[in-house]
Formats: structure tokens, sequence, C-alpha cells
């Protein structure tokens, strides 16, 4: 049984006078009798909470900073009429706090006022707005039910099991159209095909001037009057493997999100860039052992389903095993592919577990290595005006340094890297692909 508000100013206002004017236990006793007959007449009225039924509805999956709406149907089945406040309990990030949500914004909430008639159902909405990745599980719905008289409540829980996957939000999404507007002039959709080495044939055309002469087919040629001049078009139907280190370095935040998320922001533009090209994008995620792992989809099936797997994907606080990566890496790739390494560039990191391993790569794969730069650095290095700003600048100078030589390490091995700020992280990557298509790289 539950008290409400009602019944203590209730007894607070009976009890008052009697204790003023005549103090006595049977003044008392004469305001409060009634009051405890009405309580026990209005529980008795209360529809029972064990005998209502609830099922669910509504989304089963939002992208990280959407409104995702649960429907939760409630199914009076007593003969007494519901008159119930009822709490739709979720994790505490399924809604931003407080201070955070918009003043504009409709104020989600878990808590609810329904009237149910004796066999009816109504339904509920719930409105979550995540604040994190991963799945969100409903805990129980408790239901306060009051009788007609609003003095005592039947209070109960009910377990409802729902799920709600809370997914990447792919904010690079906005660069796609211009990456692909790039990949049309590559493909000669809106200029002439350019040639690089190990592309692929296209057709013949005739020589304009200008042309370079080492595309002349002289074979072509000699059975025709005019010369004939090959053109060419970037490689298709290439593989291309994704690697997320998801070890201790990729836990740390970086502006405002943690490394691990701008990684996946960059390869959710890469495998949308990439399948539009005609090729085939894989993807592993590894520390010591494979966290998430997207293997033989088809264009139209690839991106929803590396979304899948990112969602409920976090950052293991232990070191990567880089020997481990590397031949985890080697089994899945069996033919020539482009290995694109998402992880730090700290030096003790590579120094002492990427570098040992990349001759296996890069003796069998073109490898890419992307890094997230810290904004904060860059802005410590141009600080000046006081002595803390210059010592500052000194230390964010000094951190550059050290990964541009980590960098140079990494591309003596015949490795291409791109390190860079989150918010340009996956713009990069994209042109970096492009660059290696053009050339016939991959």
């Amino acid at each position: 049984m539950a008290l409400t508000g009602r019944t203590a100013l209730l007894a607070a206002l009976g009890t008052l006078p009697v204790g003023i004017l005549a103090p006595s236990w049977v003044g008392l006793l004469a305001v409060n009798a009634p009051l405890a007959l009405a309580i026990l007449y209005d529980y008795a009225l209360a529809a029972p909470v064990r005998k209502l039924r609830f099922t669910r509805s509504g989304d089963t999956s939002v992208r990280l900073g959407d409104e995702a709406e649960v429907h939760l149907t409630v199914t009076n089945t007593s003969s007494r009429p519901l008159r119930a406040q009822l709490r739709d309990a979720w994790p505490p990030s399924s809604w931003p706090a407080p201070a955070q949500q918009a003043p504009q914004a409709h104020q989600a909430s878990s808590r609810h006022k329904t009237t149910v008639p004796a066999g009816e159902r109504r339904r509920i909405t719930t409105l979550l707005r995540p604040t994190r990745r991963g799945d969100r599980h409903a805990a129980r719905v408790t239901v306060r039910s009051f009788g007609p008289l609003d003095l005592a409540a039947r209070q109960g829980s009910h377990n409802v099991p729902w799920t709600v996957r809370v997914l990447p939000p792919f904010t690079s999404r906005k660069h796609l159209p211009s990456k692909l507007a790039r990949l049309r002039e590559l493909d000669g959709r809106t200029s002439v095909l350019t040639r690089g080495e190990g592309t692929e044939f296209d057709s013949l055309r005739d020589y304009v001037p200008g042309d370079d002469t080492r595309s002349i087919d002289w074979r072509a040629t000699a059975r025709q009057s005019g010369l004939a001049v090959r053109t060419w078009r970037p490689e298709r139907d290439r593989h291309i493997l994704v690697v997320l280190d998801t070890g201790r370095t990729s836990a740390g935040r970086v502006g405002d999100v943690p490394r691990l998320d701008a990684a996946m922001d960059a390869t959710l533009l890469l495998t949308a860039l990439a399948t539009r090209a005609g090729d085939r994008v894989d993807l592993l995620a590894y520390d010591r052992r494979i966290r998430a792992h997207v293997r033989g989809r088809s264009a139209s099936d690839v991106l929803p389903a590396m979304v899948n797997a990112f969602a409920p994907l976090e950052p293991a606080l232990i070191e990567t095993d880089a020997r481990g990566l590397g031949a985890t890496t080697l089994g899945h790739a069996r033919r020539r592919s482009l290995v694109v390494l998402l992880t730090s560039l700290e030096a003790a990191s590579v120094e002492e577990g990427l570098l040992p391993v990349l001759p296996r790569l890069t003796q069998r794969h073109t490898v890419l290595v992307a890094s997230v730069a810290d904004p904060y650095i860059e802005e410590m290095s141009a600080g000046r005006g006081t002595v803390d700003a210059v010592y500052g600048a000194a230390a964010g100078a000094q951190a550059q340094s050290q990964r541009r030589r980590t960098a140079e390490q990494l591309q003596r091995h015949g490795v291409t890297v791109v390190d860079t700020v989150p918010d340009k992280l996956a713009p990069a990557l994209a042109d970096a692909y492009l660059a290696l298509k053009a050339a016939g790289r991959l």
C-alpha cells in the first residue's frame, strides 16, 4: 500500500484542531478512525496491479542523436477502472541530462499518468533520446494504482522486455556527395579517363591532339585509318579490409568523442564510397581477440551490417596484441587487398607493436594507416603571450614532431599514412582511398 499526499494533508488538518482545542487520544481516534476507513475503502476499490497485462512495440534501433518511440500497451483485465501513475524505467543514458536538453524540445520522461476503464487497453509512448551507442534494455514497469478518493494506492512492477539498439550517427555522410563526384571523375563519367599504373583497360577511341602518345594502341591503329587510343578506368572489384584497433589507445577522448567513434565514422564513409566504386569491404575489430567481424556482404548489405556491428562495440582497456592483429589480418585477407588500419600513432605502440609485423603485411597487401590527431595539441603549439603558453607550445611542438617521425617510419615501409583531427579524418581517409584507386595501387 502507498499513501498519497492528500492522505497526509487530511490527517494533518484533522489532527491540528484536536491538538489545539481538546488534546486527547479520544479526539485523535475520532479524527483518524474515519480517515483509516476511507483509506481502506479507497485501497479496496483500486484496480489490482497484478492483473494488468503489458505488451511493447515501436522502434528497435535509432541513430545516436535521434529520437526513438517505444509504445507500451496497458490492458486492464480487472472489473475496476485503473487510475495510475506508471514509470517505464530505462537506463539513465536513454535520455540527455536535464541541463543538456534543449529548452524548446519536448522533455522526454519515463513517468506517465493513465486511466484505463475495466476490460479496455491504452497505449503509452515513451520517447528515448540516447546519449551513448549500444543496446538499451528496458527495466521494470512500475505501476501505482489509485482508488477513487486518491488516498491510497496499490503498487507493483512487471518485467516487459524490450531492446533499442543505438547506432553510430554517421556524421561524415555529408561528405559523401563530394567524394562520389570525385569518383565519377575518376570513372570517366564527367571527364576523360586517365591512365594510371595498374588501372583496367576500358575501351578504344580516336586520338585527340594532346593525348599521351604512350596510350596509342598500334595494333588497333594498323586495322583502321586513324590513330586509336586506349582509355582506362579505375580498378574495380578490389578487396578492402578495414581493421579497427579497439585496444586502450582507442578509448582516449579526442575533442568531444572517443578515438574509436571517430574511426567508426571514417570507416562508414569509406565503406559507402568503396561500395559505390564497385569494391568489396570487410571489417575486423581486434585488440587481443576479434570484437566485431563483417565479411562477405553484398554492396547493399555491408553498410547496414557495419553500422549494426559498431553499435555495441566498446574499447577494451588492454594493450593491443600487434602480432595477433597481424596474423588475424593476414588470415582474413587471403588475396591482395587494401588493408586500412585505424590505430594510434603513439611512438611506443607503433615501434614495439606495429613495426615488427609491417613487413609481412606490406609484402602481400597495400597498407594504409589512419590515426586521430588531437586538435588541442595544435592549439597548444600556436600558443604565445605568456610563460605557460610558451611552455605549452613547446610541448605541443614536441608531440607533433614525434608523430611526424612515427609517420615517416611507417612511410619508409611503403605505408600510406593519414593523421588528422577527428572532424577531418573521414574525408581525408576517403581522399587517400581515391588517390590509391586513381594510381591503380589497390
